[in-house]
């Protein structure tokens, strides 16, 4: 039972308004006050589109449309500019138009028909054939909208989406398009809703856990129905557990919940390192018959928020946290849906177990890595905002979001000055008795900053979020003794990654030794420090985990708090992040040895290790050993010499656990790609990831190279982006690069064909090298 496509397909895409003149008679405001709103431009069915059309009878415009697969951004693919604004990303957002033919089946007569978007950023009307069928006013929000009155099953239909992105709803990079998937819904008139199974548990002994399923089930069709829902749940090797069943009567056009309860004995349980996930299967019957079905994957886990700490399945875990922006620097905010797991397995590296979704719902791909690689998630809301469409999008990422093991707390907002007002209140019980209509098993959060003592919102929420200031903790603490507190953002200290020299903002670039950057924004050893010295605090979500495009400054393009560069470059910082957050011993020493700087000019050699000493040898003399106490870092000032070896040596009592040995490199002889995250299948969709280094004479990594290399691929996959410098200002696109610190990422999309997918690099001067990745075919289904 097929009852949800992919949509991505031949779109087309025109980037800008379309300016209709103003009708000059009756007769054309007439008609188009029916329900075939527009008859002209873009929104009309008849609107020819195509971009290089060759019929006769065409008619035949002045437009531009391109051939484009979702997920699409198109604000990304522009040369930023320093005129635009500087928390956007310095690009131009300007509205734009989508357009899709596609054609129905017989089949498809008595169907339930309608279009799915995981989110069209900022905000959108939607028309079918010509008819205004919807609108979403805020990015990041899915949205499902019924096409069955308005399709035609005899001819071809046209969807079309107007995108429109001057009311920005952020101050980081937003993107602009249909910038996650779409899917064509096809069910029988009588379906499982949207988002419409529900599961909740309790344990009720060391083996029962008492069950309880509610499937929402929609009928649109002209008589009372009555359904029987049969649910069964599978286990992480998809063997049948429990079966449920429930019946229901549903009124014309109206839509009820089936519910069924159950015991479940034993199950494997959802935990950070192993992260069991349980298959829920829903089907609907009508008088014995099967007519639709849906699955959810849901996970079962303990809980507790106490004001010592955070329990998980009975035991107590500091949650190690990052915030996240959803885009990544080489495809702005439509990101391929294989990327999001390669992100959160760089943090699980790093010894990462939290993530908050700051500062929106998510994509589907991101939230299922989520529940799939065991993160201890906040998911949040965007708008602080208690209106009906504030309530809508607050309801949807609740009732998308409600099974996922991974998810722990609601935050209802994020640094809102409504937050020490009675109307923030106000606001917050609303769309908190939201929130508990759908879900009363999540602890509910919000986000508190500036004046942070005098929020009083705070004496509404179950669990108190500080972003950074430090010094409130002990006020707010005595206001709210009984009450769990977490550090929703910590740090926000800004790095460069590879630059070794003072700051240097004119330039773009920040010292990559931590630091504290302002008084609010501390440096992590210094929060690290402060938030372990205190028993009541749950733990933290440090800002950020990546680098994100926007809340910058000119020439530089991207925020620099991130532990992981804006292109999935491991800095410094995620180094030191591992030495605070990892067990397996570690060591990380900086700078590099190929350093610009005067002979005799004293460097500070600066260690990252979870031992409890380290010691700093010159060609293998010490200069001393340092005793560690917990999340510090040693340091020992050495004069620069080319010609000399550093050795870095960790120990843990007086075992030696590491060692790190640094000496200059050779100038650039060669070109080598290595395969960070690559791809299966020839699926046209998944994106390889590949970083570029350049070698010397001997092989070694040379940290300082900065050759200009021209990428590009066999006829297997195409180079799609490139990136090294964050004040690198050439087009992402570009499969021309000129290296930063010895790195450039290269992401390449995989095509249809199977076969050796083989990736070049080449650099004048340099001897250029490939690499091959084996795609497989698509199973058709």
């Amino acid at each position: 039972m097929i009852r949800k496509l992919l949509f991505n397909d031949g779109w087309r895409f025109h980037r800008g308004e379309i300016t209709l003149k103003e009708p000059h008679y009756k007769g054309s405001c007439y008609m188009q006050a029916k329900t075939e709103r527009m008859l002209m431009g873009p929104a009309a069915f008849s609107y020819n589109d195509r971009p290089n059309d060759y019929r006769m009878s065409a008619l035949y415009t002045d437009e531009r449309w391109e051939d484009v697969t979702l997920p699409h951004d198109y604000v990304i693919h522009q040369t930023p500019e320093e005129s635009h604004n500087n928390g956007l990303g310095y690009f131009l957002y300007e509205n734009a138009w989508y357009r899709k033919h596609f054609t129905l089946t017989e089949e498809d007569k008595n169907k339930r028909i309608a279009i799915r978007f995981g989110s069209v950023t900022t905000e959108c009307e939607v028309f079918c054939n010509g008819a205004r069928v919807g609108t979403n006013d805020t990015g990041n929000t899915s949205f499902e909208i019924d096409l069955t009155d308005f399709v035609w099953f005899e001819r071809e239909n046209v969807i079309a989406v107007h995108v429109i992105t001057a009311p920005h709803e952020s101050w980081w990079y937003e993107g602009g398009g249909i910038c996650r998937d779409v899917w064509l819904m096809k069910t029988a008139p009588v379906f499982v809703a949207e988002n419409g199974i529900w599961v909740t548990y309790e344990k009720e002994d060391e083996e029962n856990w008492a069950l309880h399923v509610e499937t929402e089930v929609t009928n649109d069709t002209l008589n009372t129905v009555h359904v029987t829902v049969e649910t069964e749940i599978l286990d992480p090797s998809d063997k049948v557990v429990i079966r449920l069943s429930g019946d229901v009567s549903i009124d014309t056009y109206s839509t009820a919940s089936a519910k069924a309860d159950g015991k479940l004995v034993n199950p494997q349980l959802w935990d950070i390192d192993t992260p069991n996930l349980y298959t829920v299967r829903s089907v609907v019957k009508v008088d014995g018959e099967e007519v639709d079905e849906d699955t959810v994957r849901t996970g079962f886990r303990t809980y507790s928020a106490k004001v010592d700490g955070f329990y998980l399945n009975g035991r107590k875990v500091p949650i190690l946290g990052v915030n996240g922006h959803e885009d990544a620097g080489l495809f702005g905010h439509a990101v391929p849906d294989n990327v999001p797991k390669y992100k959160l397995a760089l943090l699980k590296d790093m010894g990462c177990n939290g993530y908050r979704c700051s500062h929106y719902m998510q994509s589907d791909a991101m939230m299922d890595a989520l529940d799939e690689m065991g993160f201890i998630v906040m998911a949040e809301t965007r708008l602080y905002n208690s209106s009906p469409s504030g309530i809508r999008a607050l309801e949807t990422l609740v009732k998308r979001d409600r099974n996922r093991p991974s998810v722990f707390f609601w935050s209802l907002g994020n640094e809102e000055p409504r937050h020490r007002s009675v109307l923030g209140v106000r606001m917050i019980r609303r769309m908190k008795a939201s929130v508990l209509r759908l879900d009363k098993s999540r602890l509910i959060t919000s986000a508190f900053c500036a004046k942070t003592k005098d929020a009083v919102v705070m004496s509404e929420v179950d669990v108190i979020g500080i972003n950074y200031n430090t010094d409130d903790y002990d006020a707010c603490r005595a206001a709210y003794p009984e009450k769990p507190f977490i550090a929703t953002e910590t740090c926000a200290t800004s790095t460069t990654r590879g630059w070794y020299q003072d700051d240097s903002p004119d330039r773009g670039y920040y010292s990559a030794y931590d630091k504290d950057t302002s008084a609010l924004f501390q440096s992590r050893e210094n929060v690290i420090k402060f938030l372990g010295a205190r028993n009541d605090v749950m733990g933290f979500y440090q800002w950020d985990g990546f680098e994100h495009r926007g809340e910058t400054m000119w020439p530089r393009l991207c925020s620099q708090a991130g532990a992981i560069d804006l292109f999935l470059q491991r800095k410094d910082a995620f180094y030191q992040n591992k030495s605070h957050f990892a067990k397996e011993p570690m060591l990380w020493v900086l700078p590099h040895w190929n350093l610009a700087v005067a002979e005799g000019s004293p460097v500070r050699v600066v260690a990252y290790t979870n031992g409890d000493a380290a010691e700093c040898f010159i060609d293998g003399k010490s200069i001393g050993r340092l005793a560690l106490e917990k999340y510090a870092s040693a340091e020992w000032s050495v004069p620069y010499d080319r010609k000399i070896e550093v050795k870095v040596v960790a120990y843990e009592g007086n075992k030696v656990i590491a060692e790190k040995t640094m000496k200059r490199t050779g100038n650039p002889v060669s070109l080598a790609l290595s395969v960070d995250l690559p791809v299966a299948k020839a699926n046209g969709t998944d994106v390889v990831l590949l970083t570029c280094r350049a070698l010397d004479a001997d092989g070694n990594i040379v940290p300082d190279a900065c050759p200009t290399v021209a990428f590009s691929a066999n006829k297997l996959g195409s180079v799609m982006a490139t990136g090294s410098d964050v004040c690198d200002h050439v087009c992402v696109d570009s499969p021309v690069r000129k290296m930063r610190a010895g790195v450039i990422a290269v992401a390449v999309r995989v095509g249809t064909q199977a076969g050796d997918l083989r990736v070049y690099a080449e650099s004048e001067g340099l001897v250029g090298t490939s690499v091959d990745i084996k795609l497989d075919a698509v199973e058709k289904a």
